[in-house]
């Protein structure tokens, strides 16, 4: 077989020497890791400039990179999301693009549905209720009211994949009526479901709490701005663990800061992560924020490393990689 080189240009991993040491079993494979997150592209390209396969967490892989690469045939995006790999200039170029998109579902499932109950009843504020009434040495719940149950409210789901049809399968146990935006899903996959597509105007018109499950891309950039806000109900809280860039952060403030909606549950963010302590974002009370960490679990986190030098072995073997995005 012919020698490959195998680079990772960075990794959330505490350390990647279970990698190491699988693919040292190989001869063939020249695997090395650095962190490049924060480098310059110079930096970059000087450690990848002749990989065959990239591993990619955060690092842009854009144009003027991808077409500075000498033999790279494939780039494999740790994670489900690929907005950070111009996948045009990879198809232009001949790299082929990979994903994992059937790791960590249940995850960014049970953060959503955290969310949404941590939201609804307002969990935010229950806290400082029991403060402020111990203080008082007695009950004082205005600060809560008022809360609604959700068995029997609506939820929106936009983006109805893997993970979207895990938070409707578990909101359907709670009682909740699921509506779906999702013009991408086939007849046969709406069957199975038992659900239909519905325009995005009208989930947001008709929900009491809208949750996303989209990729970023061209289409859903700033997808949510505050015309979209402005639709839903002002009792109703909106909750995203897909990607920062799905919303008009300015606009989701506004909506706050207006009471057009009641409240938001936000895992994830827009431009550089974690965002600045300056942001607005950290002022209110009723925006419940999280590390961008609906991915983790422990075995989500071995689930991915197993799939990546998989999909790495398949490469090394002559085998097509497992999920491409770029067919």
């Amino acid at each position: 077989m012919n020698k490959i080189k195998v680079v990772v240009t960075d990794y959330i991993e505490p350390d990647l020497k279970w990698e190491e040491k699988e693919l040292s079993k190989y001869p063939g494979i020249d695997f090395s890791y650095y962190q490049l997150k924060y480098k310059s592209k110079e930096e970059i390209l000087s450690v990848i400039s002749d990989a065959d396969v990239i591993v990619v967490n955060m690092v842009p892989m854009d144009r003027e990179i991808l077409k500075k690469l000498k033999k790279c045939k494939l780039i494999i995006r740790h994670g489900i999301g690929y907005d950070n790999v111009d996948v045009s200039a990879c198809t232009e170029f001949g790299i082929t693009l990979a994903n994992i998109p059937d790791y960590c579902v249940e995850e960014v499932a049970e953060q959503a549905v955290m969310l949404i109950f941590a939201c609804s009843r307002k969990i935010y504020y229950q806290k400082k209720v029991l403060v402020e009434s111990a203080k008082k040495g007695e009950w004082d719940f205005s600060y809560l009211y008022p809360i609604f149950k959700l068995h029997g409210k609506t939820l929106g789901i936009v983006g109805c994949g893997r993970i979207g049809s895990t938070v409707l399968r578990m909101m359907r146990g709670m009682g909740m009526n699921v509506r779906v935006c999702d013009p991408y899903l086939t007849e046969e996959r709406k069957k199975e479901l038992n659900i239909v597509h519905e325009d995005l105007n009208t989930i947001l018109k008709e929900s009491d709490i809208i949750t996303v499950h989209c990729l970023l891309n061209e289409e859903t950039k700033e997808m949510f701005k505050y015309e979209q806000f402005k639709l839903m109900k002002p009792t109703a809280f909106f909750v995203n663990t897909a990607r920062g860039g799905i919303v008009k952060t300015e606009d989701l403030i506004r909506a706050i800061e207006e009471k057009v909606i009641s409240g938001a549950g936000i895992d994830v963010y827009t431009g550089k992560e974690p965002p600045p302590i300056n942001s607005p974002l950290f002022q209110f009370e009723n925006i419940i924020l999280s590390p961008h960490i609906s991915w983790y679990s422990e075995e989500a986190g071995w689930t991915i490393r197993f799939k990546i030098v998989e999909d790495i072995l398949r490469f090394y073997k002559g085998e097509k990689p497992r999920f491409i995005v770029n067919n």
